[in-house]
């Protein structure tokens, strides 16, 4: 039986990690995080990082394994993972991914080591429009050149747009079109598990956890941090917005508002992204007993 990899993604807030820890008990195995935010070691409250109780009941990796300050994006994940992967392989036949960031799990599963390296002159150029210009400029250029990956970037991070568009214009091809193409062939299976909810339902838990993580101590935590407030690393839902209630920009009731919205959001364009892949069979999450025949059967090559 061929080493497989067992990656439980979905929308936020959907129930990915109870959902993976109960696979990771029943196969005796661990679980490697695919959230770009849980790396933080500074954050914990704000990105849902699993609980000690959690993280005591099935060793996890790839959480709070770097800080703030350090640069990371998707090809430092895509190297550190596969080196992980293949060193947990020695022991375990079987490992489980659990996670939402849509580009980490791309690259887990598929690289993005052939990207063109991008022209400088193309990205200084760049670099002063933005200046000049604004991210609203950016946003609605990506929106004409890129429409697949403006409906599921993240369009309040200016490097993402900015690395798009650098792309564009240094090989003339749409960053969507060459994300989409690229398939390496790992050496071991590949089993992809999508959790989601009716929109209603997912709203709620989306609302729900907002609330949990508001009575937890996020705005603790995000003070914490606040003198960091414009690293890249920080410029995301329920950070931000709460950035924006300590400068008086808004009222604490705004912002926790606008966590809850943003998060929604975010879930949609998770949704988009993920929906464009085949190869991910669908659960609503408490279908416990659906999935572990699913993963079972798959594992012994009699239903794939």
């Amino acid at each position: 039986m061929a080493n497989t990899l067992i990656i439980v993604l979905g929308p936020t807030a959907v129930g990915k990690t109870s959902r993976s820890i109960q696979i990771a008990r029943w196969l005796n195995t661990e679980i490697i995080s695919a959230d770009s935010r849980q790396i933080y070691k500074e954050l914990s409250i704000g990105t849902a990082v699993p609980d000690s109780q959690q993280l005591h009941t099935v060793k996890h990796h790839m959480i709070h394994n770097h800080s703030i300050h350090e640069y990371y994006n998707a090809s430092h994940y895509e190297r550190e993972a596969l080196l992980l992967i293949e060193n947990l392989f020695q022991k375990k036949q079987e490992l489980v991914v659990c996670g939402g960031s849509m580009m980490y799990i791309d690259v887990l599963c598929n690289s993005i080591d052939d990207l063109p390296d991008v022209d400088p002159v193309v990205r200084n150029n760049l670099l002063l429009r933005y200046e000049k210009e604004g991210l609203e400029t950016f946003r609605m250029e990506l929106k004409k050149i890129d429409p697949d990956y403006y409906a599921v970037a993240d369009l309040k991070n200016p490097r993402r747009i900015l690395h798009a568009l650098e792309i564009f214009y240094t090989c003339g091809k749409k960053y969507s079109t060459l994300l989409s193409a690229q398939k390496k062939k790992r050496d071991f299976h590949i089993l992809k598990i999508g959790l989601n909810l009716p929109r209603a339902q997912l709203h709620q838990r989306i609302n729900e956890r907002v609330d949990r993580m508001v009575a937890g101590g996020l705005l603790e935590e995000a003070r914490s941090v606040y003198p960091q407030r414009n690293l890249n690393s920080l410029k995301t839902v329920g950070y931000a917005e709460l950035f924006a209630y300590f400068d008086g920009k808004i009222s604490l009731d705004q912002a926790v508002e606008q966590i809850k919205r943003n998060t929604r959001r975010y879930a949609r364009r998770q949704l988009t992204w993920f929906n464009r892949d085949k190869e991910i069979t669908w659960f609503e999450p408490d279908r416990e007993k659906e999935i572990m025949e699913f993963i079972q059967c798959s594992l012994q090559n009699s239903c794939l």
